[in-house]
């Protein structure tokens, strides 16, 4: 799997995408809307809840 963000830029864009919408994006949204974030997401974290838990807590 090829990935195309490092992880600090995962990161800031959940962040961004959570301070936007005012809640965690749902995996379905973001799977249909923004698959390559999806991707990365997962292939740095084991989930996506982990990768927005990790954006929202750093």
């Amino acid at each position: 799997m090829e990935v195309n963000m490092s992880v600090e830029e995962l990161v800031n864009l959940i962040s961004e995408l959570v301070e936007k919408e005012g809640k965690p994006p749902l995996k379905k949204e973001v799977k249909k809307s923004n698959p390559e974030l999806m991707k990365n997401a997962l292939h740095y974290f084991p989930s996506w809840d982990d990768a927005v838990e990790h954006s929202i807590g750093s």
